[in-house]
This record gives structure tokens, C-alpha cells and sequence, in this order.
């Protein structure tokens, strides 16, 4: 491990301002847009939304809408702070300055965490469908070749990976648009072979809330997480050419597209089939498209989610990858991972990430009911904390950025609704205790975090042993 200069610790300057600079900078702002858009949209939209339909019904909206309003504020405080301070460890990098060292340890090993799990199940995803399709090839030699494949692309210069990342999520994003279209024509029946049905499945069977407001809490903690890796583009930003213009462009146009991508699908779907339908339960994207009788709609779908899965994985293992090499210039991780290639691409750090990754895959098989399920409950609220030290982050720095003039992108209504986001996110703790899988997700995450934290006090004593 390395020791970091405390006398950088401060708004002005940042530990990270000058080690960024030795990234690659090959990133543009379509890229950044493209790599939120693609880690956010994942399974979670194609496969997952029938879990909230079937807790809340038609009332799922309302829960989205929640959900949405969160992480726009969220996100609005995150772009914030990076259009200000670019920096690869982004909402670590900012909780260490705004609140502590231990703040920033834990964040962005807690980050890095989560998203190593996240890998794990997208790539076993991937991989199962794909051996349907294969069923003579082993599905662990299915996910070997697609984590090989993604770590040559991860280990390539970053404008290389942007591009490739571009292209990858840009099919998600047309699949989403022009199922958006259909759906639109399929509510008026301007489809062949087709009858409007207008509101008629909003406000059938049982009514718009069929299972009262239990049902939209419930439904807010199947989707509250839906939004997640949303964050990568305040990560993705430090290897941009212009990081305070980059941030500001991308986090306005991600969130609002997030926003309508989820919102629009989910609204679709409830106004085409009735909420109830098991159809829609299993799955809501083929359901859909099945009323609109398009040929070979359910093995054209299972492409899209395999894009998908590998779309956010190779976005996550950039992040997870940039989050180690962050914390090993900051001293909060070895040495070894500070390490760049000719390219300025954090090589070690890639490399720790696909192996991570490939054995939470080998867990998937070995122990799919055990330690495998452990890992993934601890995740389950991470994100939660993790956007917490976002807000507790802004509250502090905002009057210190905003002294030495460094804001070009404002959260609104500071500090009201930034204090209403954290009231908001204490809500969402609150509604998980009241959830037995909830609770459980959050008894794991606490004691992930106690643990962490733990690591990042022994951390300190060694930098100041060293120093």
C-alpha cells in the first residue's frame, strides 16, 4: 500500500485532482451517457419489473416515480461534486474529503464490493441463456470466453472501450425506444389485428391500487435498486477530455432518460395487459410484444437481455476497476493496483475485477444456496448506503465549493431538497424493516459495513504508523 498527503485532503486541493491525470482521457460525453444508460439498464428492466407489477399492480408507477425522484436528486448532488472535483473514486473520493478518511475507505470498497457480486450474477445470466442455446458446450466455458473476451476489451485504452461500450448499449437503448412505439400503438390499436384498450387495465380488476398503499411500499423496494450503476458516469468522467463540462452534460441526460426509459416501459406494460396477468409476471417485455404478434418476439428478447447482462458488465467492470485503482492511489488499497499501462489503463486493477468476478461465478454453481446468497443480501442495500454518503457528502462540501467558486452545476434547492432526499432514503431504511427479506438484506449490509469501516480504522493506524 501506499500513504496519501493529508495536506491535499481538502476541496481545493483533492488527493485525486492530480492522480486522474494519469489516466487515458480518450472519453466523450456520449460515451459517459451511453456507459450510465447501459450499467443501469440490465435484467433488472427486462426480467425484474414483473416482481413490482405483481406486489403493487398498476400502482407500481407510483413507486417508480419515487424511486426516480430520489435518484434525480441523487444524482443531480453526485454531478455536483464531480463536475467540481473530477475524480475516478467520485462519491468516495468526495465522502473522504467532505467527511472522513474512513468514510472514503469504506464507500469505495463497500462500491467495489457490491459491484463484484453484480458481475457474478450478470455473467452467470448471460451465460445460462446462452448455453440454452449452446446445450453441447458447458456453461462454465460459455462465461470463460464471455469474462476473457470483456477483460481484453477492459484492458484496451479507454476510447477503445468507450466506443465499444457505446455501441453495446446503444442496442439496449433502440429496443427500449421501439418497444416505447409499439406499446404507444398497441394502447390506441393502430396496430394490425388490434383493439385500443385505452385505461381499461389501469383501473380494472381491483382498481389503479388493488393492494393499497402496502402494495407501493412494497413495490419501492423491488425498485428502488433498479436504478443502480447509474453512478458510473461521475467514475467514467475523470478520463474525459474536459471532466467539469463532460459531468455536467452526462448526469443531465442520463437521469432524464433513465427516468423515461423506466417509467414509459412500466407503463406500458400495465396499460396493455392487466397488472395480474402471469404473462406479465414472467416475462413483461415478451408479454407485451406478443399482443403485438411479432414472430420470434420471446428468442429475439432473450438476445436483448443477454446484451444487456453483458452490456452492464462490461460497464461494471470498468467501474469496479477504476473505483481499486482510486483507493490504491489514495493508500486505502496495495500498491499494485495504482499500476497503468502505456495507455493509461489501471491493469492490475482490471485484472482483480475479472477474477473476482468469474469466481462469484464459480459460487453461483458451487454454493448457489449458501455463501452465494450471503454475498448477494449483503449487497442488496449497499447502494442504499452508498447514496446516503452521497447527500451527507454534498451537505458538507457545498459550502466549501461554493466559497471558492467552483460550482457549474448546482443541485436545486439546496439545502431543502437535499435534506428531504436524506429524509427520504431514511424512509426507505424504515419500509425495509418493516420487510422480512428487506430486513434481512439490511442486517447483512450493516454488518458488511461494520466490517469495512473496521478495515478503514486498522488502514489508518498503518498510514500513520508508516508516516
Amino acid at each position: 500500500m501506499t500513504t496519501s498527503d493529508p495536506a491535499k485532503d481538502t476541496a481545493t486541493a483533492p488527493a485525486e485532482e492530480g492522480d486522474t491525470s494519469h489516466l487515458g482521457h480518450g472519453l466523450k460525453v456520449r460515451h459517459l451517457t451511453m456507459m450510465g444508460l447501459g450499467s443501469a439498464i440490465g435484467a433488472g428492466l427486462f426480467l425484474g419489473t414483473g416482481v413490482g407489477i405483481a406486489k403493487a399492480g398498476p400502482a407500481v408507477l407510483i413507486s417508480y416515480i419515487i424511486a426516480g425522484i430520489i435518484v434525480v436528486f441523487v444524482m443531480r448532488m453526485l454531478g455536483e461534486m464531480g463536475a467540481a472535483i473530477p475524480a475516478s473514486g467520485s462519491f468516495s473520493h468526495y465522502a473522504r474529503i467532505g467527511i472522513g478518511e474512513w468514510a472514503g475507505f469504506t464507500m469505495g470498497w463497500l462500491y467495489w464490493f457490491m459491484l463484484i457480486m453484480v458481475l457474478g450474477a450478470e455473467i452467470t445470466g448471460a451465460s445460462a441463456i446462452v448455453h440454452g442455446w449452446l446445450p453441447g458446450v458447458p456453461q462454465w466455458v460459455v462465461a470463460l470466453v464471455f469474462v476473457t473476451f470483456f477483460a481484453v476489451v477492459n484492458l484496451a485504452k479507454v476510447s477503445n472501450f468507450g466506443e465499444f461500450e457505446f455501441w453495446f448499449a446503444a442496442i439496449k437503448v433502440a429496443v427500449i425506444v421501439a418497444f416505447l412505439v409499439i406499446g404507444v400503438l398497441l394502447v390506441f390499436g393502430l396496430l394490425p389485428d388490434t383493439d385500443p384498450v385505452g385505461f381499461t387495465n389501469l383501473l380494472g380488476q381491483g382498481g389503479f391500487m388493488p393492494n393499497g398503499f402496502a402494495g407501493i411500499a412494497a413495490g419501492l423496494l423491488v425498485v428502488a435498486f433498479a436504478f443502480g450503476g447509474i453512478e458510473i458516469v461521475t467514475i467514467a468522467a475523470a478520463e474525459s477530455k474536459d471532466p467539469e463540462h463532460s459531468i455536467a452534460t452526462a448526469v443531465r441526460s442520463v437521469v432524464w432518460r433513465i427516468s423515461v426509459f423506466y417509467i414509459g416501459s412500466i407503463a406500458i406494460m400495465v396499460l396493455v395487459l392487466p397488472w395480474d396477468s402471469p404473462q406479465l409476471q414472467s416475462g413483461p417485455f415478451v408479454a407485451v410484444l406478443n399482443q403485438a404478434h411479432i414472430s420470434y418476439v420471446a428468442g429475439f428478447m432473450e438476445l436483448v437481455v443477454v446484451v444487456a447482462l453483458l452490456s452492464a458488465f462490461n460497464a461494471n467492470v470498468y467501474g469496479t476497476s477504476r473505483m481499486a485503482y482510486s483507493l490504491a492511489r489514495r493508500g486505502d488499497g496495495p500498491a499494485l493496483l495504482a499500476g497503468l499501462s502505456k495507455t493509461g489503463v489501471p491493469t492490475n486493477a482490471v485484472l482483480l475485477s475479472v477474477f473476482f468476478g468469474f469466481v462469484s461465478v464459480l459460487l453461483n454453481w458451487l454454493l448457489p444456496d449458501s455463501l452465494l446468497s450471503i454475498l448477494l443480501n449483503a449487497v442488496g442495500a449497499a447502494l442504499l448506503v452508498i447514496w446516503i454518503f452521497i447527500v451527507v457528502s454534498q451537505l458538507r462540501l457545498r459550502p466549501r465549493l461554493e466559497a471558492e467558486g467552483k460550482l457549474s452545476l448546482r443541485m436545486w434547492g439546496f439545502p431543502y431538497l437535499s435534506w428531504f432526499t436524506l429524509a427520504a432514503l431514511g424512509g426507505l431504511i424504515l419500509l425495509m424493516l418493516t420487510d422480512a427479506d428487506a430486513r434481512k438484506q439490511l442486517i447483512s449490509t450493516a454488518v458488511l459495513f461494520a466490517v469495512i469501516a473496521g478495515l478503514s480504522v486498522l488502514n489508518a493506524r498503518r498510514r500513520r504508523a508508516a508516516a
